[in-house]
Order: structure tokens, then C-alpha cells, then sequence
């Protein structure tokens, strides 16, 4: 195993980094437009959307005293690239996620160098507005324009509730990219050159931009028990 953060403890790993500035990761209060709506990703502190709970992380979506929404994001690297990244692997998210229209958590990859392109795997998004599953999807985002996309829909909340704790996998090597859910294989696609580099990890609680916005539960919760990384070898 070479990363295992589990939340024992009243305070956030060392693992982790919170993203404040970067547009597609993070916005210290500030309102953006795009990927994550209008709502702000906040930094510990006075309305910290992070809490230590039973040994699990809790990530809150609330809106704040202006009345505008604010949640959080962890990633594994800070903004200049330092702290943990791996090429190859297995890297694994076991959460409760919060239900309800409007919300939109994330377990994610992304590669380390993009100079040339953005190298992405979404392990699981969530959208409340579509209880039944998840999707699972794996970009590259070239810096001329050209988009490279392929995605899979797991139907798994037929039966199973995304509101009790389950565990979200993939598994990338230099042929394949694989996805688990509970440990049990539901996909795979090919891996694309930008993915064949270290990829570092975020998880999120983000807010969908749609006619549902407004009923959105206030507050929403997801609950992290661990996020773990393995190497192949």
C-alpha cells in the first residue's frame, strides 16, 4: 500500500491539501462558473466544511451566511505539485454519499503534468438528480481543443443506496483502465498516453447547475472513511 489515509483524529492528514485559487480544482470564496457551478470551495478555518466524525471525514455543502454555497475539496498535491502522486495502480475511495437533487460528489485523478494536456479519471460522479448510479468517465483535455472522453453509467443504486458506506475503485496500468465498485468489476477502457504518468487524487461535494438547484438538501454531507492507494508491484 502506498497511501492510506484513514481519519482517526481530529485533524486532516498530511496527505491532503486544500485547493484554493485553481479554477478547475478550487476557489477560496469565490464564486465560480463552470465545472462546479456557483459556489465556493473553502479553506479550514472559521466555516471550515471539513469535520473529523467517528474516525470518517465529513464534507459539508451549506450555504453560507450571504446565502451562496460552500463546500470543500482535498487533493493529494498542493498547487506546485508537492505531496503524494503515483503512476500506475489501484486508488480507492470508501464513502457514504449525500442524496438528494442538486449534489455532486467526487473521487478523481488527475495527471501531474499538464502542459500539454489534462490527463483525467473520474472514478465515481455522482448526480442526485440521478439516484439510480453513478458515472464513471476517463478525459484527456488537449490544450488545442481537441477533447478525448469515454464513459460508463453503473446502474448499482437499483438495489444498493449511494447513502451507505461502499467502496470506489479503479485500477490503471499501461493497457487498462479499470473500475470497481465494492471491490467487483463493472468497467474498462483503453488507458490513453497522458494517463501513462502520476496521477494524484481529489475528492469533493460539489453542486450541479440545474432546475433543481434549489431544492437541494442544505446542508448535504459526504462521509469519507478512507482513501487508499496501491502500487502493481
Amino acid at each position: 500500500m502506498s497511501m492510506r489515509c484513514g481519519f482517526p483524529s481530529t485533524r486532516i492528514s498530511p496527505h491532503w491539501t486544500f485547493r484554493p485559487g485553481v479554477p478547475v480544482h478550487a476557489g477560496s470564496r469565490t464564486r465560480l462558473v463552470g465545472r462546479f457551478w456557483r459556489r465556493a470551495f473553502a479553506n479550514p478555518g472559521e466555516r471550515s466544511p471539513f469535520r473529523i466524525e467517528d474516525g470518517t471525514l465529513r464534507i459539508e455543502a451549506k450555504r453560507d451566511p450571504e446565502g451562496d454555497w460552500q463546500s470543500g475539496l482535498l487533493a493529494s498535491v498542493d498547487p506546485d505539485g508537492n505531496g503524494f502522486s503515483q503512476q500506475y495502480g489501484y486508488f480507492e475511495m470508501r464513502a457514504q454519499l449525500p442524496e438528494g437533487p442538486g449534489v455532486w460528489p467526487a473521487f478523481w485523478l488527475i495527471g501531474k503534468d499538464r502542459s500539454k494536456a489534462t490527463a483525467e479519471i473520474d472514478v465515481i460522479e455522482f448526480y442526485g438528480d440521478k439516484p439510480d448510479g453513478y458515472s464513471s468517465v476517463v478525459h484527456v483535455w488537449h490544450r488545442d481543443g481537441r477533447h478525448y472522453s469515454r464513459f460508463h453509467r453503473n446502474a448499482v443504486f437499483v438495489e444498493a443506496s449511494p447513502g451507505a458506506f461502499h467502496t470506489y475503485g479503479v485500477k490503471v496500468d499501461r493497457n487498462w483502465i479499470r473500475f470497481y465498485f465494492d471491490r467487483e468489476f463493472i468497467w474498462k477502457t483503453e488507458t490513453q498516453p497522458e494517463h501513462r504518468q502520476p496521477l494524484y487524487i481529489l475528492v469533493n461535494l460539489a453542486l450541479v447547475d440545474g432546475p433543481t438547484r434549489d431544492a437541494t438538501p442544505d446542508p448535504s454531507y459526504m462521509i469519507v472513511d478512507h482513501v487508499r492507494a496501491y502500487r502493481l508491484d
